[in-house]
């Protein structure tokens, strides 16, 4: 998978589309991630023990990795990732402007 956590990543399609967030989790068996503020749902919690709040909270759901690009940190730009080889290190690079990423 070519998206890590911490990444700042741009949704493609869907009802989010145009939104960027930071990846909060990867989840690779499924190919899927949890960004910030994107595809966010309504959740009913019970009160599980005295003390406990119950209530609707908002809760940020899966989306494909397929749906999103991951936001270049130099050029600011949605785009594509590549890799490159440095000493026997695999370096990811932005296609657009060749900066590395972190």
């Amino acid at each position: 998978m070519k998206i890590k956590k911490g990444d700042n990543v741009q949704v493609l399609s869907g009802n989010d589309k145009g939104k960027t967030g930071e990846v909060l989790e990867v989840i690779p068996k499924e190919d899927k991630i949890i960004v910030k503020g994107v595809n966010v749902r309504k959740k009913h919690v019970k009160a599980r023990k005295q003390g406990d709040e119950s209530g609707i909270i908002p809760v940020e759901c899966a989306i494909p990795v397929s749906k999103v690009n991951i936001v270049c940190p130099k050029c600011g730009k949605a785009t594509r990732i590549a890799y490159n080889v440095e000493k026997d290190k695999k370096v990811r690079v932005c296609k657009k402007c060749g900066a590395e990423l972190k």
